[in-house]
Protein backbone atom coordinates (compact mmCIF):
# COMPACT_ATOMS: atom_id res chain seq x y z
CA UNK A 1 0.00 0.00 0.00
CA UNK A 2 1.53 3.36 -1.04
CA UNK A 3 1.65 6.45 1.16
CA UNK A 4 -1.49 8.09 -0.28
CA UNK A 5 -3.48 4.88 0.13
CA UNK A 6 -2.25 4.54 3.72
CA UNK A 7 -3.24 8.13 4.51
CA UNK A 8 -6.64 7.58 2.89
CA UNK A 9 -7.20 4.42 4.94
CA UNK A 10 -6.22 6.19 8.17
CA UNK A 11 -8.45 9.18 7.43
CA UNK A 12 -11.40 6.87 6.74
CA UNK A 13 -10.66 4.91 9.93
CA UNK A 14 -10.68 8.17 11.91
CA UNK A 15 -13.95 9.09 10.17
CA UNK A 16 -15.48 5.81 11.33
CA UNK A 17 -14.30 6.40 14.90
CA UNK A 18 -15.79 9.90 14.75
CA UNK A 19 -19.07 8.37 13.57
CA UNK A 20 -19.02 5.95 16.51
CA UNK A 21 -18.20 8.78 18.93
CA UNK A 22 -21.10 10.87 17.59
CA UNK A 23 -23.39 7.82 17.80
CA UNK A 24 -22.67 7.61 21.51
CA UNK A 25 -23.19 11.36 21.90
CA UNK A 26 -26.61 10.76 20.36
CA UNK A 27 -27.35 8.56 23.38
CA UNK A 28 -25.60 10.65 26.02
CA UNK A 29 -27.12 14.06 25.30
CA UNK A 30 -30.79 13.02 25.69
CA UNK A 31 -29.84 10.80 28.65
CA UNK A 32 -28.41 13.81 30.49
CA UNK A 33 -31.34 15.92 29.32
CA UNK A 34 -33.77 13.48 30.98
CA UNK A 35 -31.57 13.31 34.12
CA UNK A 36 -30.26 9.77 33.69
CA UNK A 37 -26.95 9.33 35.51
CA UNK A 38 -24.22 8.73 32.87
CA UNK A 39 -21.04 7.39 34.44
CA UNK A 40 -18.93 6.71 31.33
CA UNK A 41 -18.58 7.83 27.73
CA UNK A 42 -16.00 5.68 25.96
CA UNK A 43 -14.79 5.24 22.39
CA UNK A 44 -13.41 1.73 21.94
CA UNK A 45 -13.28 -1.32 24.20
CA UNK A 46 -10.74 -3.01 26.45
CA UNK A 47 -8.04 -1.25 28.44
CA UNK A 48 -8.41 2.51 28.90
CA UNK A 49 -5.70 4.51 27.10
CA UNK A 50 -6.85 7.95 28.23
CA UNK A 51 -9.69 9.31 30.29
CA UNK A 52 -10.78 12.43 32.05
CA UNK A 53 -13.66 13.01 34.46
CA UNK A 54 -16.01 15.92 34.00
CA UNK A 55 -18.61 16.03 36.74
CA UNK A 56 -20.13 12.59 37.19
CA UNK A 57 -19.05 11.30 33.76
CA UNK A 58 -15.71 9.79 32.77
CA UNK A 59 -14.77 10.47 29.14
CA UNK A 60 -12.10 8.31 27.54
CA UNK A 61 -10.56 6.30 24.72
CA UNK A 62 -9.92 2.56 24.97
CA UNK A 63 -7.41 0.25 23.33
CA UNK A 64 -9.61 -1.62 20.84
CA UNK A 65 -11.08 0.99 18.45
CA UNK A 66 -14.01 -1.09 17.16
CA UNK A 67 -16.98 0.57 18.81
CA UNK A 68 -17.89 2.54 21.88
CA UNK A 69 -20.46 2.83 24.63
CA UNK A 70 -22.22 5.12 27.11
CA UNK A 71 -22.75 3.64 30.56
CA UNK A 72 -26.06 4.66 32.14
CA UNK A 73 -27.09 3.43 35.57
CA UNK A 74 -30.22 1.38 36.06
CA UNK A 75 -30.53 -0.24 32.64
CA UNK A 76 -32.30 -3.25 34.22
CA UNK A 77 -35.08 -3.14 36.86
CA UNK A 78 -35.04 -5.29 40.01
CA UNK A 79 -37.01 -8.52 40.10
CA UNK A 80 -40.75 -8.16 40.62
CA UNK A 81 -40.44 -9.32 44.24
CA UNK A 82 -37.98 -6.48 44.86
CA UNK A 83 -35.01 -8.76 45.57
CA UNK A 84 -31.72 -8.50 43.73
CA UNK A 85 -31.10 -12.24 43.78
CA UNK A 86 -33.58 -15.09 43.74
CA UNK A 87 -33.11 -18.35 45.55
CA UNK A 88 -33.57 -20.40 42.39
CA UNK A 89 -30.54 -21.30 40.32
CA UNK A 90 -29.88 -21.91 36.67
CA UNK A 91 -27.46 -20.53 34.06
CA UNK A 92 -29.94 -18.13 32.47
CA UNK A 93 -31.39 -16.96 35.79
CA UNK A 94 -27.86 -16.37 37.09
CA UNK A 95 -27.01 -14.18 34.09
CA UNK A 96 -30.16 -12.12 34.60
CA UNK A 97 -29.69 -11.64 38.35
CA UNK A 98 -26.00 -10.78 38.01
CA UNK A 99 -26.96 -8.05 35.55
CA UNK A 100 -29.56 -6.76 38.01
CA UNK A 101 -26.98 -6.72 40.81
CA UNK A 102 -24.44 -4.85 38.72
CA UNK A 103 -27.08 -2.32 37.73
CA UNK A 104 -28.14 -1.83 41.35
CA UNK A 105 -24.57 -1.50 42.68
CA UNK A 106 -24.00 1.48 40.37
CA UNK A 107 -26.91 3.40 41.91
CA UNK A 108 -25.77 5.95 44.54
CA UNK A 109 -28.14 6.40 47.50
CA UNK A 110 -30.80 9.00 46.87
CA UNK A 111 -30.48 8.85 43.04
CA UNK A 112 -33.01 6.09 42.38
CA UNK A 113 -35.03 8.62 40.34
CA UNK A 114 -32.13 8.82 37.84
CA UNK A 115 -32.24 5.15 36.84
CA UNK A 116 -32.72 4.53 33.14
CA UNK A 117 -35.46 1.92 33.54
CA UNK A 118 -37.52 4.27 35.76
CA UNK A 119 -37.87 6.92 33.05
CA UNK A 120 -41.00 7.35 30.95
CA UNK A 121 -41.23 5.10 27.92
CA UNK A 122 -40.93 7.95 25.44
CA UNK A 123 -37.81 9.23 27.19
CA UNK A 124 -36.20 5.80 26.94
CA UNK A 125 -37.25 5.64 23.30
CA UNK A 126 -35.57 8.99 22.55
CA UNK A 127 -32.40 8.08 24.47
CA UNK A 128 -31.91 4.75 22.68
CA UNK A 129 -32.95 6.09 19.27
CA UNK A 130 -30.54 9.01 19.59
CA UNK A 131 -27.50 6.98 18.53
CA UNK A 132 -28.89 5.52 15.29
CA UNK A 133 -30.61 8.82 14.45
CA UNK A 134 -27.25 10.59 14.81
CA UNK A 135 -25.81 8.19 12.21
CA UNK A 136 -28.75 8.85 9.90
CA UNK A 137 -28.15 12.59 10.28
CA UNK A 138 -24.46 12.06 9.41
CA UNK A 139 -25.41 9.97 6.37
CA UNK A 140 -27.78 12.69 5.14
CA UNK A 141 -25.10 15.33 5.74
CA UNK A 142 -22.41 13.38 3.87
CA UNK A 143 -24.65 12.49 0.93
CA UNK A 144 -25.87 16.09 0.89
CA UNK A 145 -22.29 17.30 0.54
CA UNK A 146 -21.68 14.85 -2.30
CA UNK A 147 -24.90 15.39 -4.26
CA UNK A 148 -25.36 19.13 -3.66
CA UNK A 149 -21.66 20.06 -3.61
CA UNK A 150 -19.88 17.69 -5.98
CA UNK A 151 -22.95 16.65 -7.98
CA UNK A 152 -23.83 13.27 -9.42
CA UNK A 153 -23.70 11.69 -12.85
CA UNK A 154 -27.03 12.07 -14.63
CA UNK A 155 -27.98 10.25 -17.84
CA UNK A 156 -29.33 12.67 -20.44
CA UNK A 157 -31.40 11.66 -23.52
CA UNK A 158 -28.66 12.95 -25.82
CA UNK A 159 -27.00 10.31 -27.99
CA UNK A 160 -23.34 9.72 -27.11
CA UNK A 161 -22.77 6.57 -29.19
CA UNK A 162 -24.57 4.58 -31.90
CA UNK A 163 -23.32 0.98 -32.31
CA UNK A 164 -23.26 -0.51 -35.78
CA UNK A 165 -24.78 -3.81 -34.75
CA UNK A 166 -26.61 -5.64 -31.97
CA UNK A 167 -24.35 -7.77 -29.79
CA UNK A 168 -26.13 -10.07 -27.28
CA UNK A 169 -25.73 -8.75 -23.73
CA UNK A 170 -24.51 -12.17 -22.59
CA UNK A 171 -21.48 -11.93 -24.91
CA UNK A 172 -20.15 -8.65 -23.51
CA UNK A 173 -18.27 -6.07 -25.59
CA UNK A 174 -16.91 -7.34 -28.91
CA UNK A 175 -16.62 -6.29 -32.54
CA UNK A 176 -19.49 -6.73 -34.97
CA UNK A 177 -19.60 -9.76 -37.27
CA UNK A 178 -21.52 -10.44 -40.46
CA UNK A 179 -24.04 -12.47 -38.44
CA UNK A 180 -24.93 -9.55 -36.12
CA UNK A 181 -28.03 -7.57 -37.16
CA UNK A 182 -27.77 -3.83 -37.85
CA UNK A 183 -28.81 -1.82 -34.81
CA UNK A 184 -32.24 -0.13 -35.03
CA UNK A 185 -30.58 3.18 -34.08
CA UNK A 186 -28.22 2.88 -37.04
CA UNK A 187 -31.16 2.11 -39.35
CA UNK A 188 -33.01 5.16 -38.04
CA UNK A 189 -30.07 7.42 -38.84
CA UNK A 190 -29.47 8.56 -35.28
CA UNK A 191 -26.19 10.44 -34.77
CA UNK A 192 -24.02 11.41 -31.84
CA UNK A 193 -25.37 14.65 -30.39
CA UNK A 194 -29.02 14.05 -31.30
CA UNK A 195 -31.34 14.94 -28.44
CA UNK A 196 -34.29 12.56 -28.08
CA UNK A 197 -37.39 14.57 -27.16
CA UNK A 198 -40.22 12.15 -28.05
CA UNK A 199 -40.81 8.43 -28.53
CA UNK A 200 -43.89 7.10 -30.34
CA UNK A 201 -45.56 10.47 -29.86
CA UNK A 202 -44.83 10.66 -26.10
CA UNK A 203 -42.76 13.65 -24.97
CA UNK A 204 -39.73 12.72 -22.86
CA UNK A 205 -37.39 14.76 -20.69
CA UNK A 206 -35.05 12.19 -19.19
CA UNK A 207 -33.11 9.11 -20.22
CA UNK A 208 -35.09 6.98 -17.76
CA UNK A 209 -38.29 7.89 -19.61
CA UNK A 210 -36.73 7.10 -22.99
CA UNK A 211 -35.27 3.81 -21.77
CA UNK A 212 -38.54 2.74 -20.17
CA UNK A 213 -40.58 3.44 -23.32
CA UNK A 214 -38.07 1.59 -25.51
CA UNK A 215 -38.07 -1.47 -23.28
CA UNK A 216 -41.87 -1.53 -23.02
CA UNK A 217 -42.38 -1.08 -26.78
CA UNK A 218 -40.94 -4.48 -27.65
CA UNK A 219 -40.22 -5.35 -31.27
CA UNK A 220 -41.92 -3.31 -34.01
CA UNK A 221 -42.09 0.01 -35.83
CA UNK A 222 -41.56 3.20 -33.79
CA UNK A 223 -41.10 6.93 -34.33
CA UNK A 224 -38.39 8.94 -32.59
CA UNK A 225 -38.57 12.70 -32.18
CA UNK A 226 -35.15 14.36 -32.00
CA UNK A 227 -33.53 17.77 -32.08
CA UNK A 228 -30.45 17.91 -34.32
CA UNK A 229 -28.43 21.11 -34.65
CA UNK A 230 -31.35 23.00 -33.11
CA UNK A 231 -33.91 21.66 -35.60
CA UNK A 232 -36.64 19.12 -34.71
CA UNK A 233 -36.85 15.95 -36.81
CA UNK A 234 -38.80 12.71 -36.76
CA UNK A 235 -37.02 9.40 -37.47
CA UNK A 236 -38.51 5.96 -38.09
CA UNK A 237 -37.11 2.49 -37.36
CA UNK A 238 -38.06 -1.03 -36.26
CA UNK A 239 -37.05 -2.06 -32.75
CA UNK A 240 -35.93 -5.61 -32.15
CA UNK A 241 -36.53 -7.78 -29.07
CA UNK A 242 -33.34 -8.50 -27.16
CA UNK A 243 -32.30 -9.93 -23.81
CA UNK A 244 -31.15 -7.03 -21.63
CA UNK A 245 -30.25 -6.85 -17.90
CA UNK A 246 -33.14 -6.21 -15.51
CA UNK A 247 -32.71 -2.66 -14.06
CA UNK A 248 -33.70 -3.97 -10.61
CA UNK A 249 -31.46 -7.04 -10.76
CA UNK A 250 -28.56 -6.85 -13.26
CA UNK A 251 -27.93 -10.59 -12.87
CA UNK A 252 -31.30 -11.35 -14.48
CA UNK A 253 -32.24 -10.74 -18.12
CA UNK A 254 -35.52 -9.64 -19.70
CA UNK A 255 -36.77 -9.85 -23.29
CA UNK A 256 -37.44 -6.19 -24.10
CA UNK A 257 -37.43 -3.66 -26.92
CA UNK A 258 -33.95 -2.58 -28.07
CA UNK A 259 -32.89 0.55 -29.98
CA UNK A 260 -29.13 0.65 -29.50
CA UNK A 261 -28.04 4.10 -28.32
CA UNK A 262 -26.01 5.28 -25.37
CA UNK A 263 -27.01 8.34 -23.32
CA UNK A 264 -24.75 11.24 -22.42
CA UNK A 265 -23.44 11.35 -18.85
CA UNK A 266 -23.49 14.82 -17.30
CA UNK A 267 -22.33 15.81 -13.80
CA UNK A 268 -25.05 17.92 -12.16
CA UNK A 269 -25.47 19.30 -8.66
CA UNK A 270 -28.66 18.11 -7.02
CA UNK A 271 -31.17 19.64 -4.62
CA UNK A 272 -32.40 18.48 -1.20
CA UNK A 273 -35.18 16.37 -2.76
CA UNK A 274 -32.59 14.32 -4.64
CA UNK A 275 -30.61 13.82 -1.41
CA UNK A 276 -33.61 12.37 0.41
CA UNK A 277 -34.54 10.32 -2.64
CA UNK A 278 -31.05 8.83 -2.70
CA UNK A 279 -31.26 8.18 1.05
CA UNK A 280 -34.54 6.32 0.52
CA UNK A 281 -33.04 4.21 -2.24
CA UNK A 282 -29.93 3.40 -0.20
CA UNK A 283 -32.00 2.60 2.88
CA UNK A 284 -33.96 0.01 0.91
CA UNK A 285 -30.81 -1.45 -0.64
CA UNK A 286 -29.01 -1.57 2.74
CA UNK A 287 -31.98 -3.22 4.46
CA UNK A 288 -32.16 -5.82 1.69
CA UNK A 289 -28.42 -6.49 2.00
CA UNK A 290 -28.77 -6.93 5.77
CA UNK A 291 -31.43 -9.60 5.25
CA UNK A 292 -28.90 -11.58 3.21
CA UNK A 293 -25.99 -11.14 5.64
CA UNK A 294 -26.12 -14.78 6.88
CA UNK A 295 -25.73 -16.26 3.41
CA UNK A 296 -23.15 -13.65 2.43
CA UNK A 297 -21.14 -14.51 5.51
CA UNK A 298 -20.87 -18.02 4.08
CA UNK A 299 -19.10 -16.45 1.10
CA UNK A 300 -16.82 -14.53 3.46
CA UNK A 301 -15.94 -17.77 5.27
CA UNK A 302 -15.08 -19.46 1.98
CA UNK A 303 -13.03 -16.42 0.88
CA UNK A 304 -11.14 -16.50 4.18
CA UNK A 305 -9.87 -19.96 3.23
CA UNK A 306 -9.01 -19.41 -0.42
CA UNK A 307 -12.12 -18.76 -2.51
CA UNK A 308 -12.56 -15.58 -4.56
CA UNK A 309 -13.74 -12.55 -2.54
CA UNK A 310 -16.73 -10.85 -4.16
CA UNK A 311 -16.80 -7.07 -4.63
CA UNK A 312 -20.05 -6.73 -2.65
CA UNK A 313 -18.76 -8.88 0.21
CA UNK A 314 -19.39 -7.62 3.77
CA UNK A 315 -16.30 -5.97 5.28
CA UNK A 316 -14.97 -5.00 8.68
CA UNK A 317 -13.79 -1.49 9.49
CA UNK A 318 -10.30 -2.64 8.45
CA UNK A 319 -11.52 -3.84 5.06
CA UNK A 320 -13.58 -0.69 4.46
CA UNK A 321 -10.59 1.48 5.39
CA UNK A 322 -8.40 -0.45 2.99
CA UNK A 323 -10.86 0.12 0.14
CA UNK A 324 -11.01 3.80 1.09
CA UNK A 325 -7.23 3.87 0.78
CA UNK A 326 -7.47 2.42 -2.74
CA UNK A 327 -10.02 5.10 -3.61
CA UNK A 328 -7.70 7.82 -2.30
CA UNK A 329 -4.79 6.55 -4.43
CA UNK A 330 -6.75 6.02 -7.67
CA UNK A 331 -4.63 8.23 -9.94
CA UNK A 332 -6.92 7.81 -12.97
CA UNK A 333 -9.78 9.46 -11.09
CA UNK A 334 -9.97 13.19 -10.38
CA UNK A 335 -9.36 14.42 -6.84
CA UNK A 336 -12.96 15.66 -6.63
CA UNK A 337 -14.34 12.26 -7.62
CA UNK A 338 -12.10 10.55 -5.08
CA UNK A 339 -13.27 12.83 -2.29
CA UNK A 340 -16.92 12.35 -3.32
CA UNK A 341 -16.56 8.55 -3.37
CA UNK A 342 -14.76 8.67 -0.02
CA UNK A 343 -17.62 10.64 1.54
CA UNK A 344 -20.19 8.30 -0.02
CA UNK A 345 -18.48 5.31 1.58
CA UNK A 346 -18.53 7.01 4.97
CA UNK A 347 -22.16 8.01 4.50
CA UNK A 348 -23.14 4.47 3.51
CA UNK A 349 -21.32 3.10 6.57
CA UNK A 350 -23.23 5.48 8.86
CA UNK A 351 -26.50 4.37 7.29
CA UNK A 352 -25.57 0.73 7.88
CA UNK A 353 -24.65 1.43 11.53
CA UNK A 354 -28.03 3.10 12.04
CA UNK A 355 -30.11 0.35 10.44
CA UNK A 356 -28.12 -2.41 12.13
CA UNK A 357 -28.67 -0.82 15.55
CA UNK A 358 -32.41 -0.55 14.90
CA UNK A 359 -32.67 -4.37 14.78
CA UNK A 360 -34.99 -5.12 17.76
CA UNK A 361 -32.60 -7.40 19.62
CA UNK A 362 -30.38 -6.83 22.65
CA UNK A 363 -27.56 -5.83 22.98
CA UNK A 364 -28.35 -3.55 20.03
CA UNK A 365 -30.15 -0.25 20.59
CA UNK A 366 -33.19 -1.71 18.90
CA UNK A 367 -33.67 -4.14 21.77
CA UNK A 368 -34.19 -1.29 24.25
CA UNK A 369 -36.28 0.61 21.68
CA UNK A 370 -38.55 -2.42 21.30
CA UNK A 371 -38.80 -2.66 25.09
CA UNK A 372 -39.86 0.99 25.39
CA UNK A 373 -42.49 0.62 22.66
CA UNK A 374 -43.81 -2.59 24.24
CA UNK A 375 -44.03 -0.81 27.59
CA UNK A 376 -46.08 1.99 26.01
CA UNK A 377 -48.46 -0.49 24.34
CA UNK A 378 -48.85 -2.57 27.49
CA UNK A 379 -49.60 0.45 29.67
CA UNK A 380 -52.05 1.85 27.09
CA UNK A 381 -53.98 -1.42 27.03
CA UNK A 382 -54.05 -1.52 30.83
CA UNK A 383 -55.56 1.98 30.93
CA UNK A 384 -58.16 1.11 28.30
CA UNK A 385 -59.18 -2.01 30.24
CA UNK A 386 -59.06 -0.12 33.58
CA UNK A 387 -56.46 -2.46 34.99
CA UNK A 388 -53.51 -1.66 37.29
CA UNK A 389 -50.34 -0.24 35.72
CA UNK A 390 -48.26 -3.27 34.63
CA UNK A 391 -45.03 -1.38 35.39
CA UNK A 392 -41.74 -1.37 33.56
CA UNK A 393 -40.82 -3.90 30.90
CA UNK A 394 -38.15 -6.24 32.26
CA UNK A 395 -35.65 -6.24 29.40
CA UNK A 396 -33.25 -8.20 31.61
CA UNK A 397 -35.25 -11.31 30.77
CA UNK A 398 -33.93 -11.03 27.22
CA UNK A 399 -30.29 -11.14 28.35
CA UNK A 400 -29.72 -14.82 27.45
CA UNK A 401 -30.73 -13.98 23.88
CA UNK A 402 -28.60 -10.83 24.08
CA UNK A 403 -25.51 -12.87 24.98
CA UNK A 404 -26.23 -15.22 22.07
CA UNK A 405 -26.62 -12.30 19.65
CA UNK A 406 -23.43 -10.69 20.99
CA UNK A 407 -21.55 -13.96 20.49
CA UNK A 408 -22.76 -14.22 16.89
CA UNK A 409 -21.75 -10.60 16.21
CA UNK A 410 -18.33 -11.24 17.76
CA UNK A 411 -17.75 -14.34 15.63
CA UNK A 412 -18.82 -12.46 12.50
CA UNK A 413 -16.49 -9.60 13.41
CA UNK A 414 -13.50 -11.90 13.89
CA UNK A 415 -14.25 -13.72 10.62
CA UNK A 416 -14.53 -10.43 8.72
CA UNK A 417 -11.25 -9.17 10.18
CA UNK A 418 -9.47 -12.38 9.22
CA UNK A 419 -10.90 -12.35 5.69
CA UNK A 420 -9.99 -8.67 5.26
CA UNK A 421 -6.40 -9.49 6.18
CA UNK A 422 -5.81 -12.67 4.18
CA UNK A 423 -8.17 -12.04 1.22
CA UNK A 424 -9.32 -8.39 1.15
CA UNK A 425 -11.83 -6.84 -1.22
CA UNK A 426 -9.94 -5.06 -4.00
CA UNK A 427 -11.42 -2.42 -6.30
CA UNK A 428 -8.32 -2.31 -8.51
CA UNK A 429 -6.00 -4.91 -9.94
Amino acid sequence: MDLIALIGALVFFVGVLASVALHEIGHMVPAKLFDVRVTQYMVGFGRTLWSRRRGETEYGVKLIPFGGYVRMIGMFPPARDGRLRRGSTGPFQTLIEEARNTSAEETPPGEEHRLFYSKKWWQKLIIMSGGPLMNIFLAILLFGIVLMGFGMDVLKPTVSAVPDCVVPATEGARKCTDQDPLSPAKKAGLRVGDQIVAFNGTRVGSWDEVSGLIRDAGAGAVTIGIVRDGKPQTLHTDLIAADRPDPDDPTEFQRVGFLGVSPTVVRERQGPIAVFGEMGRLTGATAQAMVHIPERMVGVAKAAFGDKREMDSPMSIIGASRVAGEIASASRVSVGDRIATFLQWLGALNLFIALFNFIPLLPLDGGHIAGAIYEAIRRAFARLRRRPDPGYVDVARALPLAYAVASVIAVMGVLLLYADIVNPVRISN
